[in-house]
């Protein structure tokens, strides 16, 4: 997506976990085990709005090409890179609310959820 145009979104939340194994004892009460960091996840609302200058079928298919390309990029907000990785595009659920007369779209609204990315 280009940086020239400013999108913003709302509801936006980031969750964290951790990876345990549990391991099996005859007569006894499992042993948890700690593995170590999950990766962590961010979601958001985003809306397209043609009275703002946005094209709400190409905003959509952007993410759509994101999410089905597999593309690892990094997520800045108000400036500053988020997260200490880059991210991928997990899901993309599209809404669409308005439309014209011929039928374009006027106003989207997408759920957006991504993955942190690690390589080894």
């Amino acid at each position: 997506m280009s940086a020239e145009k400013i999108r913003t979104f709302d509801d936006f939340s980031r969750s964290a976990s951790s990876r345990w194994a549990t391991h099996e004892i005859i007569g006894r009460k499992p042993i948890s085990e700690f593995a170590g960091a999950a990766l962590d996840g961010i979601s958001f609302k985003m809306r397209f709005d043609v009275r703002y200058g946005m094209n709400p079928k190409v905003e959509m298919d952007q993410l759509l090409i994101m999410c089905r390309d597999g593309r690892a990029e990094t997520l800045i907000i108000g400036g500053t890179a988020y997260g200490m990785y880059k991210w991928v595009v997990k899901t993309v659920t599209q809404g669409l609310k308005q439309f014209d007369g011929s039928g374009n779209v006027l106003v989207s609204e997408v759920d957006v959820s991504l993955e942190e990315y690690m390589r080894r």
